[in-house]
């Protein structure tokens, strides 16, 4: 196991610095390395990363199959192992990659949960604005809706990243890579009263003077914060769904494709790397197609 502890160590280094992936992603590509290490250590199988051929990984994906991970959680972890091989063969630890036949379990692609246009409205419209922090609270659905933020996106906010005047804010996305987010009235009006009714008032933590969305002790708030705020309001208003921050992001980016935004507009907007991810919001729009050709077409 010593042998994996240095190699990841050194794994991890690298994704740090040369991939600049934010401390989430890194935790996630570490855990299934790591996963695989506690399975070679778990069976007996006292092998360095060097000494690993395709048989063990099939061997492993069996093991994980049997203790009922998902084929998505599965392909998630053989990406994981892929870029941990990867890296090897970049600082010429290997020569050889053993990951290259290994193939991935069949997953459909995964269509997001969405809210309807009067779902969100019923949700903002739910916030008891009486007190401080109703205020914020409206201002940060508005703004996860109205921007299609990633909830690491919206707690780094900082308020010297608005530059409402010109219709932006400024956000820092995955890889550290930032991008102008254009943002609406309704957006603007609810992050100024926040601001100027709520947040002025507060004893701001130091550190956290140009955080825009501070916790009662101001500091900033933790990204599973914005995840309680939200369930919280789905069950005051009796959502019966299951949402999340991403649930807004997502709603957002179908509302604009449904209302015939460009697709590459759509994938700046959300910070996508890749057209294709952005291709998952036109689900609904082709939905709304098939059904409009079969009532409406002679042969439909």
């Amino acid at each position: 196991m010593s042998d994996w502890s240095s190699y990841i160590h050194g794994y991890k280094t690298y994704l740090q610095l040369e991939k600049s992936l934010s401390a989430n992603s890194i935790e996630a590509y570490i855990h299934d390395v790591n996963k695989f290490a506690q399975y070679l250590d778990f069976t007996g199988l006292n092998l360095s990363p060097e000494k690993i051929e395709l048989h063990h990984f099939q061997d492993f994906l069996k093991w994980i199959n049997g203790l009922g991970m998902t084929a998505r959680t599965q392909a998630r972890v053989i990406s994981g192992l892929k870029g941990f091989y990867k890296f090897l063969l970049l600082e010429n630890i290997m020569t050889i990659d053993p990951t290259e036949m290994l193939e991935s379990p069949k997953i459909g692609r995964r269509l997001p949960n969405i809210l309807s246009v009067e779902e969100i409205d019923a949700l903002i419209n739910s916030i008891d604005l009486s007190k401080p922090e109703g205020e914020r609270n409206k201002a940060i659905l508005e703004t996860l809706y109205g921007c299609g933020l990633r909830v690491s996106e919206l707690v780094n906010i900082r308020i010297s990243n608005l530059f409402f005047n010109e219709g932006f804010i400024r956000v820092t996305g995955k890889g550290n890579k930032e991008r102008l987010v254009p943002v609406g009235s309704i957006a603007q009006k609810h992050i100024m009263i926040y601001l100027k009714s709520v947040r002025s008032h507060q004893d701001v933590r130091k550190g956290n003077e140009d955080i825009l969305f501070l916790n009662r002790r101001g500091s900033k708030l933790t990204r599973v914060m914005i995840f309680t705020i939200i369930k919280n309001i789905a069950l005051k208003t009796g959502l019966k769904k299951t949402i999340s921050p991403h649930t807004f992001r997502h709603s957002f980016a179908t509302h604009l494709v449904e209302g015939g935004a460009d697709l590459r507009a759509v994938q700046e907007m959300l910070g996508h790397e890749s057209i294709t991810t952005t291709e998952i919001y036109t689900h609904l729009d082709r939905e709304y197609l098939r059904s409009t050709i079969l009532q409406y077409h002679p042969r439909g």
